[in-house]
């Protein structure tokens, strides 16, 4: 039995908007799916109906509807006991979040979407479309091997539920594997893979079911032969195969207009028209999520070449090489301030076992959060345990959120975390208490060695370089410590963090040495 099996109301309408999207017209869909939701009083059509509208907002490339759109879906889906929906609903939020570039939360979606795919008991062809989107989400975050894999799996649960195999060729996750080699400087590794796509195709021709792959497919396939014809090679194509013809394809997808745009740059290239093909990228605007943010300047950089302009061909390209390596270094930065132990998944059942189910672990940092910290304290001081309590508060911080926007105020909380973890003691305790605060539990310590662990954090910090993270915005911390004494637990404590607190505060205050 499959998911649209178990669904009540309106499945008819819920089936046409699945047919809708595959053919790429979106936006009727969600139109489709909005009456939907405004009439029916189903739980599960309600909530299959929301994780669609999400897909469709993706498609059209409605960035600034993201959150909402899985806002509502998530508290559709969150009593639903349906892993399906859990997995296609994580895999979209990944999606959203790649595009929004929130990566440390597309990755947390990415690992749940597989965790709850993996587990779905009878797989049908929401589950193969499941597995699609969550192997686009891979792809567009460049987790090539990890996008090849899911891909298979589609296909493979796909043939199962009666879905031809072209429906799930999916070229747009080998294209973007060969731009990223070219990107990077490996473009003959880049004209293999074009060529692969190009075979592929072929074979579809050849076998008379070229028809029935998806329009955003065919927009794919396109911009990967035009792509492959502005890097010299010499195209076969004949018909309605000619990269011309397939880029028209892809109906009202966000993307499909994007690889329209730069194909036809591709193209002006291949027919020895560098100047025109510059002109062209000079007045269009195509999303960076697209094909990445080098692409744009390595076809200038093809374009100028062609042209004779060799200087200018190599500024673009060193340009080119430095926008992906400015994406791999987000992606490091990602894992190494917190990520890696979240997507840990034998990290997450411990934690899971061992506080049944509860969040205990601050999203952002990977630190524990307030939760876990109250109940470590407690934990410690019923022991009997000497402790003392520090409160970290960064300075600057506003700043950051106000000239460099929300995301680099994330990638700061995140290396603060990471600073912060490197410099405590065997034993010490750190969590996130909230906002930008911190707080450090030292076991078995008094004032004079906190005072100490106080210097080597204040003096990690200002090792930083935050100028690179956040040019003009310096980065401090304040930090305050105090004992846990008395006879009531709560009591104490409550007298600790007061203290705590206005120490950080006198710290604050007083001037700093320049």
């Amino acid at each position: 039995m499959g998911w649209l099996d178990r669904v009540d109301d309106q499945v008819d309408a819920l089936t046409r908007a699945r047919a809708l999207q595959e053919a790429s017209r979106s936006a009727e869909a969600y139109t489709l799916l909005e009456r939907v939701i405004r009439t029916t009083t189903d739980p599960a059509a309600r909530a299959d109906a929301m994780v669609q509208r999400l897909c469709t907002l993706i498609n059209l490339g409605r960035t600034a509807e993201f959150t909402r759109a899985i806002e509502e879906a998530s508290a559709a889906v969150r009593d639903l006991a349906e892993p399906y929906l859990h997995g296609h609903l994580n895999a979209l939020a990944a999606l959203a979040a790649h595009h929004q570039g929130a990566l440390d939360r597309c990755v947390t979606h990415l690992v749940k979407a597989a965790r709850a795919l993996g587990s779905v008991e009878d797989p049908d062809r929401d589950t193969a479309w499941g597995w699609h989107d969550l192997a686009m989400a891979y792809s567009y975050l460049s987790f090539h091997g990890y996008a090849l894999g899911a891909i298979e799996r589609a296909r493979q649960l796909g043939l199962t539920a009666g879905i031809p195999e072209e429906t799930f060729a999916a070229p747009g996750i080998r294209l973007r594997n060969a731009v990223a080699l070219d990107h990077n400087g490996d473009s003959d590794g880049c004209l293999r893979v074009l060529r692969d796509v190009a075979a592929d195709l072929a074979r579809f021709v050849r076998t008379g079911r070229a028809g029935r792959l998806r329009p955003s497919s065919l927009a794919a396939y396109g911009y990967a032969a035009a792509r492959q014809a502005s890097l010299g090679d010499r195209l076969e194509s004949v018909g309605d195969s000619e990269p011309s013809r397939l880029l028209v394809h892809g109906g009202d997808s966000a993307r499909a207009r994007d690889m329209r745009q730069l194909g036809l740059v591709c193209l002006a290239v291949a027919d020895e028209r560098p100047i025109e093909a510059v002109a062209r990228l000079d007045t269009i605007r195509v999303s960076t999520e697209t094909l990445g943010a080098a692409e744009p300047a390595r076809l200038r950089s093809i374009a100028l070449s062609r042209a004779g302009d060799h200087p200018a061909a190599h500024r673009a390209d060193r340009l080119a090489f430095r926008l992906a390596a400015q994406r791999n270094d987000r992606l490091r930065d990602v894992y190494i301030d917190g990520i890696a132990a979240r997507i840990d998944h034998e990290e997450m059942r411990r934690e899971a076992a061992r506080f049944e189910g509860e969040a205990l672990t601050d999203p952002l940092t990977g630190l524990p959060n307030r939760r876990r910290l109250e109940r470590y304290i407690s934990a410690v001081v019923t022991r009997g345990d000497r402790v003392v309590i520090g409160v970290c508060d960064l300075d600057g911080f506003k700043a950051v959120n106000t000239r460099h926007g929300h995301h680099s105020g994330d990638l700061v909380l995140q290396r603060i975390a990471g600073v912060i973890n490197r410099v405590m003691r065997r034993g010490d305790f750190v969590a996130r208490y909230g906002g930008d605060e911190f707080v450090v539990v030292l076991p078995e310590t008094g004032m004079a060695e906190a005072a100490e662990v106080a210097r080597r954090i204040e003096v990690a910090v200002r090792a930083e370089d935050w100028e690179s993270l956040v040019p003009g915005t310096p980065v401090g911390v304040s930090i305050g410590f105090a004992e846990v004494s008395g006879s009531g637990l709560r009591d104490a404590l409550s007298v600790a963090f007061e203290q705590a607190d206005r120490e950080m505060l006198r710290a604050k205050s007083r001037p700093r040495a320049s």
